[in-house]
């Protein structure tokens, strides 16, 4: 339609629209009742009709017949049927991607979860005595057992974690931390800032890559209270460097002789212990270059903290543990009651910690599996997948070829993980095509776009995923090959 078309014309135009009664009797819409309710349907056919007016009153011609309109009110349906959260088949590599939701949860945590949800629970109740109790006696427990810790404590995440320990326990005085280890893990998550909301005052120490014992000893006076340890869960700085342990903060901390002085340990990515699982005489584990939990506590550091939905390979949480004493004063922050967690959180975790209970955690949480999976066993995940996509196009050019994987996440941060992919190319389809097709499927596939080619990972395939990326590649390939035609 011609854009300068007559105000006359275009109020024909819209007055030749069926209203919304009319398009309710006709077949094609009114059979989508089976479907959808009333509500729905009322609501599609009316933003159909209304995405004509605009296209006209725009001076464009839109489709108006009903063909077209109830293929229009159909695909609103669907839209506003589907969640906007909802699984996604991970091919990017990347372990414990924080926008695709870092850790999948084990079968057991997801049970539970389902469990919990699905009615009441005890989640506040002594079953024994039918008295009230504490949400945090359902992993604190547990998390001692894994851990050698006197008392644990759970918030929502590592952040709030961070900020309870620092606003309770310096107390608006200095928190001494290196300059090295000032960190920023993204969404405006940065040291300093959090620090300064905790309201305690961050002194800097030692240099950006060589910070020393008596840099600290130096810094601290009678207005210090933490002295505060960050593991670089996201970078390392290497080279011409040096650092302090925990432990050797630690001992400083003593040796000042004072009682309200304590050593936090910001950890981070939350490995427990190193993993440890049988594999074949030719396979080995990759160097697991993290402190763990355990470590920091045998060093006599007074609060660790971390996040549950990292290397622990559980959901979305902060875990404090450390000296009695200390986590019974977190706990007793006016805060803590904006910071605690739900019980479909503490559920899940409490799953997952059980797992770690077992020497073959590696074998049973899904993101230690995923971390250690043997190369070979992904060569053939790729090769698989290769062969049947090939069967569905025959100008797309899909190979097979080894690469290397990361587990993201703010974990392992230099670690290359050996790894298989399968390449996809087609000559009438861009790649970044390519990776909004396979998107925009109802189960989506998230891979990556590399010198104009599509790279699909297989490692972070969970069991079931292989099928299913098979077919939507094989899918979005045909749907290609069509267009060419």
């Amino acid at each position: 339609m011609d854009p300068d078309a007559s105000p006359d014309i275009r109020q024909g135009q819209l007055r030749s629209l069926p209203s919304v009664d009319e398009l309710l009797r006709q077949p094609l819409i009114s059979s989508l009742l089976a479907e959808f309710a009333r509500s729905e349907l009322l609501f599609a056919v009316r933003s159909a009709l209304e995405q004509c007016r605009a296209q006209i009153r725009a001076g464009s011609q839109p489709p108006s017949d009903v063909a077209a309109l109830a293929l229009a009110v159909r695909e609103t349906l669907r839209r506003r049927a589907r969640p906007g959260l909802r699984r996604v088949i991970n091919a990017t590599g990347i372990v414990l991607h924080t926008g695709l939701g870092r850790a999948p949860l084990a079968p057991e945590a997801l049970e539970a979860v389902a469990d919990v949800a699905s009615g009441y629970s005890n989640l506040e109740i002594k079953l024994d005595s039918g008295q009230r109790g504490d949400r945090q006696d359902h992993v604190r427990a547990l998390l001692c057992e894994l851990t050698g810790a006197e008392d644990a404590l759970v918030v929502n995440n590592n952040a709030a974690a961070t900020w309870l320990a620092l606003n309770t326990l310096a107390d608006a005085g200095d928190v001494l931390v290196s300059r090295g280890q000032l960190v920023e893990i993204g969404g405006s998550y940065r040291m300093p800032d959090i620090m300064a909301a905790a309201g305690c005052r961050l002194v800097e120490v030692g240099t950006t890559n060589r910070t020393r014992i008596d840099d600290y000893r130096r810094a601290i006076t009678g207005q210090t209270r933490v002295l505060l340890h960050v593991h670089t869960s996201n970078y390392r700085i290497q080279g011409f460097v040096e650092s302090v342990a925990v432990g050797e903060l630690a001992h400083l901390a003593r040796e000042a002789r004072s009682p309200g002085l304590y050593v936090v340990d910001d950890l981070g990515s939350g490995l427990l212990d190193r993993p440890r699982r049988e594999q074949p005489a030719d396979a080995e584990l990759p160097p697991w270059d993290e402190p763990t939990v355990r470590a920091s506590l045998e060093q006599s550091a007074d609060i660790v903290m971390f996040s549950g939905d990292k290397l622990l390979g559980g959901p979305q949480a902060g875990i404090v543990l450390g000296r009695h004493p200390l986590i019974a004063r977190l706990r007793d922050n006016p805060l803590m009651r904006a910071l605690r967690p739900g019980k479909l959180t503490l559920a899940a975790l409490e799953a997952t910690l059980r797992l770690h209970r077992d020497p073959d955690a590696a074998g049973r949480v899904p993101t230690l599996r995923l971390l250690t999976r043997p190369a070979a066993e992904l060569e053939a995940v790729a090769r698989r997948v290769a062969e049947r996509v090939r069967e569905s196009s025959a100008a797309a050019r899909v190979e097979v070829r080894g690469a290397e994987s990361l587990a993201g996440g703010g974990a392992l941060p230099v670690l290359g993980l050996a790894t298989w992919v399968v390449t996809v190319a087609h000559p009438r389809a861009p790649a970044t095509g390519l990776a909004q097709a396979l998107r925009a499927r109802d189960l989506p596939v998230i891979g990556r776009v590399s010198n104009e080619t599509l790279v699909l990972d297989c490692r972070t395939l969970l069991p079931g995923d292989e099928d299913d990326l098979s077919a939507a590649v094989a899918d979005v390939l045909r749907e290609a090959d069509d267009c060419g035609a």
